[in-house]
């Protein structure tokens, strides 16, 4: 065997495990959230970027084999930045044979004339692609908005959150728009970013850069994607003890009591009655190690 083909059929390999992996966390995020139901029209947002092309090849294959049928359609926003390849995402999605649709609105030029200059565009940037999509989402009888959004990415927000918002939040797998018109799910929550780049890079999509926010120097969520990526090389397996603990949350030993109620369970206490709000995990094992801040 020639060592040309000895690399395909390498590649080839590489490929159909990377699939399967993707394919598996995909299927299982949507089982553990309930995120595709039979009968749905689930829109998926292309950016151009590997985690949208991504997360829309895996639904194409696993739709072929799902237990229940739904509907796939692509948006994409052409927010008419310059130097913007407007061909390359109607062409690949032609050749899918998929349902497609392209909503021009011109949000490059309102971010640049009210954002200053050196100030991140993302937050007003996203902001509008959002209005614009959930309204054509609405118009158009979509049940699902489907997002790229990826395990890494739930990180990176979580601690921005912590570092710069002061709150222990990050982006849920599902969930209901603000103006409760629409579901928001996302299906890569459980794939690792650096199999959707090793993916999309077998799959040789056509990727089309955002020139917008890109580009910008030392955002905050790269100073993160930085850190987590050393804590990656030099820990192995910190990022998914990390993802895991989004996973299983104790409110009880945390410290919001809009989440938990410790002034009844002081109450409770004091009445020498047994609280019914205490946590209902069972105790320990010592063999188990829990950091705690004595």
């Amino acid at each position: 065997m020639s060592e040309q083909l000895k690399d395909e059929r390498k590649a080839t390999l590489e490929l159909n495990k990377l699939q399967k992996r993707l394919r598996r966390d995909v299927g299982q995020a949507i089982s553990d959230f309930g995120m595709i139901e039979a009968g749905d029209k689930v829109m998926c947002c292309l950016s151009g970027g590997k985690d949208s092309y991504t997360m829309l090849d895996i639904l194409l294959n696993l739709q072929r084999s799902a237990p229940v049928p739904f509907e796939l359609i692509a948006v994409n926003l052409d927010q008419k930045q310059p130097g913007f390849p407007e061909h390359v995402l109607p062409e690949y999605l032609s050749s899918l044979g998929i349902e497609y649709h392209v909503i021009e609105k011109d949000t490059y030029s309102i971010v640049k004339e009210k954002v200053p200059e050196g100030k991140t565009t993302c937050g007003l940037c996203s902001r509008l692609r959002r209005g614009i999509l959930y309204n054509f989402a609405e118009e158009h009888g979509v049940t699902k908005i489907a997002l790229g959004h990826h395990r890494d990415d739930l990180l990176e927000t979580l601690f921005l959150n912590m570092f710069y918002g002061g709150r222990l939040k990050t982006m849920p797998p599902k969930l209901k728009s603000d103006d409760g018109r629409n579901v928001v799910i996302r299906p890569l929550v459980y794939a690792r970013e650096k199999d959707i780049e090793r993916y999309a890079e077998a799959r040789q999509f056509p990727i089309i850069p955002c020139n917008l926010c890109g580009s910008q120097e030392n955002l905050q969520r790269q100073v993160v994607k930085d850190m987590l990526k050393a804590w990656d090389q030099e820990h192995p397996g910190r990022i998914e003890s990390m993802f895991r603990a989004i996973c299983n949350v104790s409110p009880s030993h945390l410290a919001d009591p809009a989440i938990y109620d410790f002034e009844r369970l002081e109450v409770d206490w004091r009445q020498g009655g047994e609280s019914d709000v205490q946590d209902s995990q069972p105790s320990p094992a010592y063999e188990r190690l829990d950091v705690l801040n004595l």
